[in-house]
């Protein structure tokens, strides 16, 4: 298909979806206006119930708890599946260099991009620590802290360079990440299960509203999804930024092989 013609199906596409979306947004409730009862119900019952603050926190990990466990084990899942698919078309050996198109130049990193990526990466880590911990105080959780930790690694990648990075990061350590975060959950689940309570079920002290610790069990589930999921995207990271890797050079064979 010729630009001319791409052009010109994009140029329709627009004429046709753009009054469309217009009319859709127009109907949307103005900003903040309640639509379903729903809401109005968690911010009645749970602040007091549950003695935290963050209500989207209470609906992942007490209200809908379950279906939050399995929407973990279905990421987890998803990163299992996509690192067997690729280490089954690479293999698992290490090499030191990433790839480099032939007529692109190699421009050393200047002191400066180093030290701001380290900084950088730093602050993110603790950062995505401290959402996750404070999912059931503050806005925030353990998916966006996981998310926001481990975008720290990708900074470390930038400031440091393919071989370094590689180097430090270790597929062992990030399955450990993901698998012991989604264990911990899945334990959090059936030990109440266990005892004879529902899934996910407080057994802990609730804490007082805007502590640390308010929520009770929902703090240890919110803490394990961190876990997971900064594991998980740095899996994936790694599992990506290995296919970009140099691959070994073939040995020459002899000739009376």
């Amino acid at each position: 298909m010729t630009v001319t013609w791409r052009l010109g199906l994009f140029a329709i596409s627009l004429a046709v979806l753009v009054p469309a979306l217009w009319h859709v947004a127009m109907a949307l409730p103005a900003f903040g206006a309640p639509t379903e009862m729903y809401g109005a119900a968690v911010n009645a019952i749970i602040p007091a119930a549950r003695h935290i603050t963050n209500m989207v926190a209470a609906v992942n990990f007490d209200v809908r708890g379950f279906d939050t466990l399995g929407e973990e084990c279905i990421l987890v899942a998803a990163v299992t599946g996509t690192c067997v698919l690729l280490r089954g078309a690479r293999g698992e050996d290490l090499t030191a260099e990433a790839g480099h198109l032939p007529d692109r130049p190699h421009v050393e990193r200047s002191d400066a991009v180093v030290l701001v990526c380290r900084i950088g990466a730093t602050v993110l880590l603790l950062f995505g620590v401290y959402m996750a911990l404070h999912g059931t105080a503050t806005p925030g959780g353990g998916f966006q802290g996981g998310v926001i930790a481990a975008s720290s690694l990708m900074l470390i990648y930038l400031g440091e360079g393919y071989s370094p990075w590689r180097h430090v990061m270790h597929s062992w350590f990030l399955g450990a990440l993901e698998g012991g975060g989604a264990f911990i959950f899945v334990a959090a689940a059936a030990i109440p299960l266990m005892l004879g309570y529902a899934v996910l079920q407080n057994i802990l002290p609730y804490g007082q509203p805007k502590d640390l610790f308010a929520g009770g069990l929902m703090v240890v589930a919110n803490f394990a999804v961190g876990l997971s999921v900064a594991g998980s995207f740095g899996q994936l990271m790694l599992e990506f930024m290995e296919e970009t890797r140099s691959p070994e050079d073939d040995p020459i064979p002899d000739e009376e092989d």
